[in-house]
């Protein structure tokens, strides 16, 4: 699956790639490189997509908590992307992948990024993608606002 997404990235013209092998390389090389965009599968050896996509967004020593997080799993159950959504990725995308499901994840993260928030429990792009407004608590946000 990673050389399917590098040739997809490569064949867009993608030049900088870095591939890491699990999980604590992948967190050394975002450390070093600080991506633009960085595409995860959901099982890595070391520690899981979401245990990485979480200490991306929370980690005092994560050099960029606002970077675009794109998930990759065949774990397709709406509790799983719930999940994902929870832990601050930005896009998720179901395997098994194809060419136009990644460009498609990629242009919403470069051409339509969401806001990001931070509530008591989350930091990460605002899960919302559509209006809701059946909740009318102390605590609702009229429109989400970058933070910074």
């Amino acid at each position: 699956m990673r050389k399917l997404v590098v040739a997809v990235l490569q064949a867009v013209g993608v030049r900088d790639l870095f591939e890491a092998a699990d999980g604590e390389h992948a967190w050394r090389a975002l450390r070093d490189t600080n991506p633009d965009i960085i595409v995860l599968d959901w099982q890595m050896d070391g520690m899981t997509g979401l245990e990485f996509a979480r200490l991306v967004r929370n980690s005092p020593r994560s050099p960029n908590v606002y970077v675009p997080i794109i998930m990759l799993t065949g774990h397709t159950h709406v509790e799983h992307v719930r999940q994902a959504r929870d832990a601050g990725v930005n896009e998720f995308l179901a395997k098994p992948v194809t060419v136009k499901a990644i460009l498609s994840r990629l242009v919403n993260v470069v051409e339509h990024p969401r806001p990001f928030i931070r509530t008591k429990t989350y930091f990460g792009p605002c899960r919302r993608r559509r209006a809701l407004t059946a909740y009318a608590g102390p605590e609702r946000r009229k429109e989400p606002t970058f933070v910074d």
